[in-house]
């Protein structure tokens, strides 16, 4: 089992859009960095757990869990000329970008708030409150992920 956090604009796409998908399941396309996507689509597995994570609003933080219900397979948005993530140099023989599907678990009652998340000596190490981090997945440890969840 492994653990990690998964960031989504909230106007894009929240933890609310996920419940609401058929069979509460989405692919989580779109991801545009190759360190993201190597950890996708080579260390991701079926039944990982996922903090979602709401990026890029008026209070970031981790607002539930998803869990990893797919194997890694090609992001068909880097092939579809209408769609934001099209990728001219991304190849269906050879994809350039990979997905994974997520399944909603469970929304919090509150957002873990990032500057929360600041405050905790335990998760000093954390990448996500470290200076400079931007990855929209990022791995979190089992201790993490459990004293996370101890703050709810």
């Amino acid at each position: 089992m492994q653990y990690w956090l998964m960031k989504s604009e909230p106007d894009e796409f929240n933890i609310d859009d996920l419940k609401t998908r058929p069979n509460k399941t989405e692919p989580w396309d779109g991801v545009r960095n190759y360190q993201a996507r190597n950890m996708m689509r080579d260390q991701m597995c079926v039944g990982d757990k996922v903090f979602f994570y709401h990026s890029n609003c008026e209070v970031p933080g981790i607002v539930g869990i998803a869990k990893i219900a797919s194997k890694p397979y090609p992001d068909f948005t880097a092939f579809d000329k209408q769609d934001k993530h099209y990728d001219a140099k991304s190849d269906p023989a050879n994809p350039r970008w990979y997905l994974v599907d997520v399944k909603y678990v469970k929304k919090f009652k509150r957002t873990v708030s990032l500057t929360e998340l600041k405050q905790c000596e335990a998760l000093e190490n954390m990448q996500l409150v470290r200076k400079g981090n931007r990855l929209s997945v990022m791995p979190v440890t089992e201790q993490q992920w459990d004293f996370i969840n101890s703050m709810l």
